[in-house]
């Protein structure tokens, strides 16, 4: 590739490898793969300036179900003398699930992509399962609402990884739940050439690396053993990542232990589902034994600390992970609120109630920004790992997607090369995410997005048509 069909940057600070640099600029080829790092005058004079900007990887999103940004705000009272819980909560997300039209989807999408994007997140794993019809009838094309997914995060300029769910059963020894009907998919070969023809559509329409497709068991209790082992194997086979959710309620495990004699975690080890291509979603109600096989084996574990508190679920017992060097990353989840950074920093907080000490997760080692670089490696370079992506990290190789983060924003404002990390991690405000890009293309400008407007008016259409008496 020819000098000339580079493209070159050169922010004021720049992160790469954990590490704040200044007068360094990157350039990235016509593809948007990045080519090199320069501190050469005559490379410095040619790079684009970023002014008053700090350029930061951009941030990856494990888990996401973006039909559930539609109920936000909708789920925060209790009905009369009812306790309310997860699975009170999930009852109410059904009733969404069973309503929503594939359009509705499809808008509903693009909106929860663009405000990830304005976020600063640049990839994202779909944990999707809206599979069928209200009644649960096949569509004539089994994958139209995954495709639609598909295509709203990339109309938006979103990298996407689509962990299509399979869904067999309300859980063991449980009846049918009917809210439960387009989640189905009644045996493992049915699901298996579904998501065989996804992949023919995605290597036919998006053969960049742009978007990819994952297995996502839901959970043990939606799956019977000889079903999940099928969708394994194949996964295995075509060395696809697999994505479950772990233990999120203590009624989880208590389930497991009724059909298989020990917790999910333990059950999951005996039928060798863990390993590097695995990620536990959320993994909150385990054992520190449990933490430490994660780990071991080589697992991700996806947390989702804004989503976790506001169902109640509990907190993900971080320190036991990372003690044991475990791969750890973020999602949005439920949508109740879109802030990786958030989440990261929780991770931190959450602990720092519970133990009444501060800066808990700091790593042993020099250097006074351990912590805030580790927790935005979650956000970010953990995150593409567990979805088995060239993404998460500005190096050589991969793609150019980062976030410009004005330093003149209130929230940054007089940050240095020795406490950037810090205040990027612990104290930004999203209004200082001012340009987004992915593969070298921009595609926020500060703080805007070229389709904000329209895709705007679509969801607040949804609202009005999905929610009667919303409309002014």
């Amino acid at each position: 590739m020819s000098v000339k069909a580079e493209h070159g940057w050169l922010p004021e600070f720049l992160l790469v490898d954990g590490e704040i640099k200044r007068g360094t600029a990157f350039f990235a080829d016509e593809s948007g793969i990045i080519t090199r790092f320069s501190q050469a005058p005559a490379d410095l004079a040619r790079a684009q300036r970023l002014k008053n900007r700090a350029v930061f990887p951009g941030l990856v999103n494990v888990h996401s179900h973006t039909f559930q940004r539609v109920i936000r705000g909708r789920t925060e009272w209790r009905n009369q003398g009812q306790l309310d819980t997860f699975w009170t909560w999930r009852e109410k997300m059904y009733d969404a699930a069973k309503r929503l039209t594939p359009e509705q989807i499809y808008q509903t999408a693009k909106a929860a992509f663009m405000e990830m994007l304005l976020s600063g997140i640049t990839t994202v794993g779909e944990f999707h399962y809206l599979h069928h019809q209200a009644d649960g009838n096949r569509y004539s094309d089994p994958n139209l609402i995954g495709k639609l997914v598909i295509q709203a995060a990339r109309e938006v300029g979103l990298r996407i990884v689509l962990l299509r769910t399979a869904y067999r059963r309300a859980g063991y020894g449980k009846a049918p739940n009917p809210g439960q009907t387009r989640f189905i998919t009644p045996d493992a070969a049915t699901f298996i050439s579904d998501t065989e023809e996804l992949s023919a559509w995605l290597k036919k329409f998006y053969s960049r690396g742009e978007a990819a497709v994952g297995i996502a068991p839901h959970s043990v209790r939606a799956l019977t053993q000889d079903y999940l082992l099928e969708i394994a194997n194949y996964a295995r086979k075509h060395e696809l990542c697999v994505h479950m959710h772990v233990s999120e309620q203590p009624a989880e495990n208590e389930a497991c232990l009724q059909e298989y004699g020990v917790s999910p975690v333990t059950w999951l080890a005996r039928m060798g589902l863990l390993g590097p291509r695995f990620t536990a979603v959320h993994a909150i109600h385990i054992s520190e034994a449990e933490a430490g096989s994660l780990a071991d084996s080589g697992s991700s574990i996806c947390a989702c600390p804004t989503s976790e508190r506001n169902l109640a679920d509990g907190a993900v017992r971080v320190d036991w992970l990372l003690a044991r060097g475990a791969n750890l990353c973020l999602g949005s989840d439920s949508q109740i609120q879109i802030d990786l950074l958030e989440d990261a920093r929780l991770l931190e907080y959450h602990l720092r109630m519970q133990r009444l000490e501060r800066v808990v997760l700091d790593p042993p080692g020099p250097g006074r920004e351990r912590l805030s670089q580790k927790l935005y490696q979650t956000a970010s370079k953990s995150g593409a790992k567990s979805l088995r992506q060239n993404a998460g990290e500005l190096t050589v190789g991969k793609p150019a997607d980062f976030v410009g983060i004005d330093l003149d924003d209130l929230s940054v404002a007089g940050a240095g090369p020795e406490t950037l990390m810090a205040n990027v991690v612990f104290s930004l405000e999203r209004t200082a995410i001012k340009d987004v890009y992915v593969g070298g293309r921009r595609v926020v400008t500060d703080r805007s997005h070229p389709l904000q407007e329209s895709i705007t008016a679509e969801f607040r259409g949804v609202q009005e048509q999905f929610w009667p008496g919303m409309k002014k």
